[in-house]
């Protein structure tokens, strides 16, 4: 399909900046045969007991750093985008142009990175050392979240996105960027979800900034989506296994979780494993899995806006977004959400 058929116009105002006090006080466009404006809050009504959620436990890496160029002197904002092993990693730098090997970046005090390659894309591969303990709690102790580019503020400047760019539930290490429908999950509603016989399951998915990636081919065949790990434990593969002999629903808690079950289930089975996958869900995919989607609102002619177009139908989606635009939802990583039903 042509990738101008996922464009469409979206106000500025409209990308939320900062989080809602609360998680859970995002509003909640349900798209189905109907629209219906409900909110996060609402969640638990619209399930049916017995159905399934099955969450990202992925957690979010505070991996950048305002740093500085031991030589010259100059600032350089550094973005560490995966672990490659041995203190080692991918990293993108800005500006990066005059970086070379052997350069070394001042990230925080105690803490230095030295340039020791990079490619002809803008990575760099950078050799970290902490003056005092691991890598790894250095970075906890400097680093800011990775807020995506559409922010437009300083991660540095609000110490409460290292609380709110990360779901509740999160666990293993990993990511670079949030599962952001995670992100409206609270204690008091998975209570809630509890209360009302909603079962629960886990994947992970390391998401990357592969995900922020805009599409340039004209046709989608001529994109090359990236590859994000993950793992999908033997449990998961039963739970959703009950669900479907029980007659409930398989709920999605954001497209990383989407991705990471259809990739499992391509022979029609869902199996247990962990691997990269660099599937990529356009219309007209052949869905095994994944009955309902929680997801937050995306970028025009982003992947993932195509992979509810996917799920939905483009028009119904298309339809759902230019609801949402004249109901001025919030959009993006700090935004509302959708409940989506697979089309039929």
């Amino acid at each position: 399909m042509r990738v101008d058929a996922f464009d469409f116009d979206l106000p500025t105002e409209l990308i939320a900046q900062t989080p809602l006090d609360e998680r859970d006080a995002a509003r909640l466009l349900v798209v189905g045969d109907t629209l219906r404006d409900r909110s996060i809050r609402d969640l638990p009504g619209l399930l049916t007991p017995g159905d399934l959620l099955v969450l990202n436990e992925t957690k979010v890496l505070p991996t950048r750093f305002a740093g500085q160029r031991q030589r010259g002197a100059s600032p350089v904002q550094v973005t560490l985008v995966a672990d490659l092993g041995n203190d080692r990693w991918q990293a993108l730098a800005k500006p990066g142009r005059r970086l070379v090997p052997g350069d070394v970046v001042v990230l925080a005090p105690g803490l230095e990175a030295q340039v020791t390659a990079k490619d002809a894309v803008g990575f760099f591969t950078l050799g970290l050392q902490a003056h005092a303990g691991e890598v790894r709690d250095a970075i906890w102790q400097a680093g800011s979240m990775p807020l995506p580019p559409y922010i437009k503020r300083p991660a540095a400047g609000d110490p409460a996105d290292l609380e709110r760019y990360q779901p509740i539930f999160a666990k293993t290490e990993g990511s670079v960027a949030a599962p952001t429908a995670s992100l409206h999950f609270t204690d008091r509603l998975l209570a809630a979800l509890d209360e009302r016989s909603i079962r629960r399951a886990a994947v992970t998915l390391h998401v990357g900034l592969g995900t922020f990636l805009p599409v340039k081919a004209e046709d989608t065949t001529g994109h090359r989506m990236h590859a994000e790990w993950f793992d999908l434990p033997e449990a998961t593969v039963a739970a959703v296994a009950a669900t479907r002999a029980s007659g409930g629903k398989v709920v999605a808690v954001g497209t990383t979780v989407l991705r990471a079950l259809e990739a499992r289930a391509r022979s029609g089975e869902l199996e247990a494993g962990s691997g990269e996958t660099d599937l990529f869900i356009t219309p007209g995919f052949d869905f095994h899995v994944v009955d309902r989607l929680l997801t937050n609102f995306h970028l025009p002619r982003s992947t993932l806006f195509m992979l509810v177009a996917a799920m939905a139908g483009l028009e119904r989606m298309q339809a759902a977004y230019a609801h949402a635009i004249v109901e001025r939802y919030r959009f993006f990583s700090y935004g509302d959400a959708c409940l989506i039903d697979r089309m039929a």
